[in-house]
């Protein structure tokens, strides 16, 4: 350890993240992901925080699918996929996902975060545009970082600043342009305009590429996402996503699209090519998941009567929240200090929450986003609720009676 002085300015920073208040904690569990979890130290939490919007990640049937695909193929395969590290039911999963989402062909990854750090370089260089909404995800960020493209930024969801966008990268000549944006924003639970966004594509002749990771498995009325909840099915030309949230809550990402997008991406697509193959049985979990979805919108339908509910309720209570229709709910309270009290006093409550605050949000936007899942019960979001306006008014948040 030569350079003492690094080690000295990184505790330095550490520390000032500390008092200032923006210091991420990890919650340790030691239990299975669920509506309810158990803390390291024994306690029972209910659980508000997790991406488990259909309650699959703790599943009996997901763990049973798990089980069956690791007594038939392996743990793993220590290969990448184009050497030996292909098996049919990766294979399988790329073609369920394909009928599953309305496209030729899909790709899979080992994380959603490879799926967009890897879909642009291959795809696009010096002579194209790429117009991302500037609340995109960081992988998309990350992803169009490593592109040569030219890059423009639109204000979230404002169409009239993408048509600008649009606009100047059609005056600057480049050749093939594509729209980029989340399908739902994660912290906000906002969904995109995609009919909008569709609409203007069409007038500049430009793709179109959405990030389901929030969306895959509950929006729309049978699940397959924001294209099927806003009618534009077909006419997106480029669709990443997890397998880490609704569906199934393991590891592991996708691209789905044109066949020969997809190809283009299995020749050249770095983290494709680079990466160890996704665990077959993820891959067996995923099929089983996505086959019991296909069948039912029962765990969609509870999930959306949980989220409306929550979202009638904690507004009656008294605090502020972003408006929409989406299990992501974030519960404002704008203060980076006070969000991570809040968060702190509602474990002490027996709930699992966690603080948001910059760089994650905007500065002076902190809040506790609470994410329904299909698996809560009405007694534990009752409970849940309880807890909110206990330690609302114990904070100075919510106003005496």
């Amino acid at each position: 350890m030569s350079d003492q002085a690094f080690y000295s300015a990184l505790q330095q920073k550490l520390h000032t993240l500390q008092s200032e208040g923006l210091f991420k904690p990890e919650r340790v569990l030691a239990s299975r992901q669920g509506a309810e979890v158990v803390a390291q130290d024994g306690r029972t939490l209910i659980n508000m925080c997790a991406n488990n919007y259909l309650g699959l990640s703790g599943d009996l049937e997901t763990q049973k699918a798990a089980e069956a695909a690791l007594q038939k193929y392996g743990y793993g395969l220590s290969s990448v996929r184009f050497i030996c590290g292909t098996q049919t039911v990766h294979k399988e999963l790329e073609g369920a996902l394909s009928r599953f989402l309305g496209t030729e062909d899909t790709i899979l990854y080992a994380a959603a975060f490879d799926a967009n750090g890897g879909v642009f370089e291959p795809l696009f260089d010096e002579n194209d545009a790429i117009i991302s909404d500037a609340l995109n995800h960081a992988s998309i960020i990350d992803g169009v970082r490593l592109c040569k493209a030219a890059r423009y930024r639109y204000a979230n969801n404002d169409m009239a600043d993408l048509e600008k966008q649009l606009q100047a990268a059609t005056d600057a000549g480049k050749r093939h342009k594509i729209i980029v944006t989340d399908g739902v924003f994660s912290m906000d639970g906002t969904i995109a305009k995609l009919d909008e966004i569709v609409v203007l594509a069409e007038k500049y002749g430009a793709l179109t590429m959405i990030d389901e990771s929030h969306a895959s498995g509950f929006m729309g009325a049978t699940g397959r996402g924001t294209h099927e909840h806003c009618g534009v099915v077909g006419k997106i030309d480029i669709i990443t996503g997890t397998l880490g949230k609704a569906l199934g809550g393991a590891m592991g990402g996708f691209t789905s699209g044109r066949k020969e997008v997809i190809e283009m991406l299995r020749q050249k697509s770095r983290p494709y090519l680079f990466s160890n193959t996704l665990a077959p049985m993820i891959a067996g979990a995923s099929l089983a998941v996505l086959e019991r979805i296909s069948k039912s919108t029962e765990l969609r339908d509870r999930l959306h009567e949980n989220t409306a509910y929550f979202r009638k309720e904690i507004e009656r209570i008294g605090f502020t929240i972003k408006p929409g229709t989406h299990p992501v709910v974030p519960v404002m309270l704008f203060e980076a200090p006070i969000a991570q009290k809040f968060a702190a006093r509602m474990f002490e409550l027996g709930v699992l929450l966690s603080g948001f605050f910059y760089p994650v949000v905007p500065m002076g936007q902190a809040r506790v986003r609470v994410q329904l899942s299909a698996a809560h019960t009405r007694e534990q979001l009752d409970t849940v609720l309880a807890a909110f306006e206990q330690a609302g008014r114990e904070l100075g948040i919510l106003k005496a009676q």
